[in-house]
């Protein structure tokens, strides 16, 4: 380890307005192409950009729960560079004079966030490799550029990072986060330099990654190119480089431009934005309340371990998902293990959000309900858990229809154990020996004979009188 890595995020996120930055036009994903489309952000002569108040607000929300300081004054410019789905020839940025700076997430710092229009979009032609489509409709969608500081020092805590900056994006309402749309993503400027050194290294900026995934495999690919090229004595070469996940590498896209190379100017066509401390203070008024205080009052309104209050309030869906599963079942401890244990387990292995899923809160509590209730067992409420996942059927249906009530007739549960105790003598012996550690076998047998289905409860009674 003769080398450490020195990586900053760019973050963009797209911002949930109805309607573009500097125009009427819908911010409406997967429009047809070229619908959402005006003269304004199309670019033609003599139109003039104005600027959406909403968007800003939501800037604001975003800079003050990233603790940033809110300028009074920022300027927007023009970012010049030409490209076949930019038609105006530049982009409306902030520069020189950001809406945000100096805040942080944690202990990483967050050197500014400014707002800016997005660009187009080019559709590649996978039948002819010449030919290539534009769609306008991104053209002027609402971004804030979220910058942090070369304060990151591995892929995954760069991952960690992204998804703490996106649970606050999407818990303020001000992004939906959705990375394969492209609501967010990422450039991550990584470096490496010897352990020990002040110096930055050479820096290489990959370009537009789109999942946690792909960041850290990226960043973690890329440090190791890095290395691998100073170990053999080759310069490292600023530039900007695309992650191709076919290959699992970056691939160099162009080399890397400084400011200057943009030509950035005032707009002459916008105003300088002011905002004042009573605009700020009305839109502080409308935070929400955030992960790390909603953490807090799980601990304290429903008596949960702190862990599992840090895991449920990650993201604010699976909050809101657990919040309604307890007004229907107030059980806050046995709904958040059934979250966190197996909900989350299948979300993962169905790569899907919380949003996504078939099983309603109030289906999941009425669930848990019926183990309580003794409808039925722990083993066969897995087994109604999944159809529920599967169908959305509700908890009650499933168990009548697939005949899944746990037996808790005495006589039947009293008949398996002693078929298992007249098949088991060994094991009888053995316990009467003075070794205990075998009823849990005796459970087991007796729940596998009954097709998980009788009461454990009942099981161990009548196992403990049996066996005396």
């Amino acid at each position: 380890m003769k080398y450490e890595a020195v990586i900053g995020l760019e973050v963009h996120a797209q911002l949930l307005t109805k309607s573009k930055l500097f125009c009427a036009c819908s911010t409406q994903f997967g429009s047809k192409p070229n619908t959402n489309i005006c003269p304004v952000c199309t670019g033609q002569a003599g139109t003039l950009p104005v600027l959406n108040k909403v968007a800003v607000e939501m800037a604001i929300k975003a800079g003050l729960a990233l603790h940033c300081e809110i300028q009074e004054k920022s300027i927007f410019a023009r970012k010049n560079y030409f490209y076949p789905d930019l038609p105006k020839g530049y982009q409306i940025s902030q520069y020189e004079h950001p809406l945000c700076l100096n805040g942080h997430l944690d202990k990483i710092h967050i050197q500014r966030i400014h707002m800016e229009e997005d660009a187009g979009k080019l559709l590649h032609d996978l039948g002819d490799p010449k030919v290539s489509h534009v769609d306008l409709n991104r053209c002027s969608m609402p971004l804030i550029e979220i910058v942090s500081g070369p304060d990151l020092r591995s892929a995954a805590e760069a991952a960690d990072y992204l998804r703490k900056l996106r649970g606050i994006l999407v818990y303020l309402e001000v992004c939906d986060g959705n990375m394969q749309e492209g609501s967010l993503r990422c450039d991550a400027n990584v470096s490496i330099r010897p352990i020990g050194s002040k110096e930055f290294g050479t820096r290489a900026e990959i370009k537009n990654v789109n999942s946690f995934k792909f960041v850290e495999s990226a960043i973690n690919y890329e440090i190791k190119r890095q290395t691998e090229r100073v170990e053999k004595g080759e310069k490292i070469v600023q530039e900007t480089r695309l992650w191709n996940q076919a290959e699992g590498i970056t691939e160099s896209m162009r080399s890397k431009e400084e400011a200057h190379d943009y030509r950035y100017f005032p707009d002459p066509d916008l105003l300088p934005l002011i905002v004042d401390q009573a605009w700020i203070a009305k839109v502080k008024s409308t935070l929400p309340e955030l992960a790390e205080a909603k953490a807090k009052r799980f601990v304290t309104e429903y008596g949960i371990p702190e862990y599992d209050a840090n895991v449920l309030t990650a993201e604010k869906p699976m909050a809101n998902y657990f919040e309604e599963c307890v007004k229907a079942n107030n059980a806050p401890k046995k709904i958040s293990n059934w979250i966190m244990a197996e909900l989350m387990r299948e979300l993962k292995e169905r790569d899907l959000y919380i949003t996504e899923i078939k099983v309603t809160p109030k289906q999941l509590a009425k669930m848990i309900g019926m183990i309580d209730e003794g409808v039925i067992s722990g083993s066969i409420a897995k087994t109604v858990f999944m159809e529920m996942l599967d169908s959305g059927t509700d908890p009650n249906a499933i168990v009548q229809t697939k005949g899944l009530v746990q037996v808790s007739d005495t006589g039947a549960i009293e008949a398996a154990v002693e078929k298992i105790l007249a098949r088991e003598t060994e094991n009888v012996k053995t316990y009467k020996s003075g070794k205990t550690n075998v009823f849990g076998f005796f459970v087991g047998a007796v729940m596998k004979e009954m097709q998980g289905k009788a009461n454990p409860k009942l099981v161990n009674e009548i196992l403990k009188k049996k066996l005396g």
